[in-house]
């Protein structure tokens, strides 16, 4: 079957492990389904996988791709839960010690065909593309968790996104808006600043400005090229939750703000098959579409994933198969 794969770890070149071919079709283990892949989203996660973090080396080649939606052999439409727990695990999948996503041990979407546990196909709903549905697994998913499981805001209080154009970003400006939060967002460009309004944000700033008060919570993507000021614009009492760090490690945790503040820093994972039940309802009831950067075939995720190398998004880049 036609595929999109890492052959091997390149650390430091990522792009040079990928190779667009052929691969062996999948074989669908007891309680495992096939799906016939439609479209699937790009993640920073494939780019970890093509430097072969997260993953062993004697596990390549290794099929991309976390997220997706398509249809399984008896037609059902479906959406694609990323997170395969393990099948002893009883609660909150993303605190399973032995969870894995797709494409650190299985397989991943990049390609005519992927299986899933069967509980990981979720129904899609009737209002969303195959396009769109390939965004809600772990962008949305992880953004939905963060904002309405994470952080205990309250509708009215203020947010603060750091960063304007990423899929996770992008998806908490819309969900908060949607959720009656005030929306502010930092981003490094007019353009970047422009998308974040355009999707609902109430006020835009651009990277380490001063903003005209305090935040009841910050969401974080970034890491050390934000995190002094993702501390500095938050309120006494008020939360950090962060999902990611992109831009690396923070050099200093800033304790005696934290402390002194009473400050509170929460990590995010993913979220949990129920939650993305959730969020899909979410978006069905307040009419929500996920904002798509790029669509591209498959035969084209190289130019995908340099764009997302590069940080050149406007929200999700999805590949599509006819």
């Amino acid at each position: 079957m036609f595929a999109v794969y890492a052959a091997e770890p390149s650390p430091e070149n990522p792009l040079a492990s990928l190779r667009v071919g052929e691969r062996p079709e999948p074989e669908v283990p007891a309680g495992w389904v096939r799906v016939a892949v439609k479209a699937a989203s790009l993640n920073m996660h494939d780019l970890w996988t093509l430097r072969g973090v997260g993953i062993k080396a004697e596990q390549f080649p290794m099929i991309l791709g976390c997220d997706g939606a398509g249809v399984l052999d008896d037609g059902t439409e479906v959406v694609l839960h990323s997170v395969i727990g393990d099948p002893g695990w009883d609660g909150d999948e993303t605190l399973d010690p032995k969870r894995t996503l797709l494409t650190e041990k299985h397989q991943g979407t990049f390609a005519d065909y992927v299986t899933v546990p069967a509980r990981n196909a979720l129904p899609k709903p009737a209002g969303l593309s195959f396009a769109e549905g390939a965004c809600m697994g772990t962008a949305w998913l992880t953004a939905y968790r963060m904002l309405f499981v994470k952080s205990g805001l309250r509708p009215g209080q203020t947010m603060l996104v750091q960063g304007a154009s990423g899929g996770v970003s992008t998806a908490l400006i819309q969900l908060g808006r949607a959720a009656g939060f005030r929306v502010w967002v930092t981003g490094r460009t007019e353009e970047k600043r422009a998308l974040a309004s355009s999707l609902g944000a109430h006020e835009t700033f651009e990277s380490g400005a001063r903003l005209p008060e305090r935040v009841d919570a910050v969401f974080e993507t970034v890491g050390k090229a934000t995190w002094s000021h993702s501390m500095k614009a938050l309120k006494p009492g008020g939360i950090v939750v962060i999902s990611g760090a992109t831009s690396g490690d923070a050099s200093a945790a800033e304790l005696q703000r934290l402390f002194f503040l009473q400050l509170r820093v929460v990590g995010s994972t993913m979220g949990t098959r129920e939650e993305l039940g959730d969020l899909m309802r979410f978006c069905a009831l307040n009419d929500l579409r996920p904002q798509i950067g790029a669509e591209l075939k498959f035969e084209d995720a190289e130019q995908g994933l340099k764009a997302m190398l590069d940080g050149d998004t406007a929200g999700k880049i999805v590949l599509t198969r006819s």
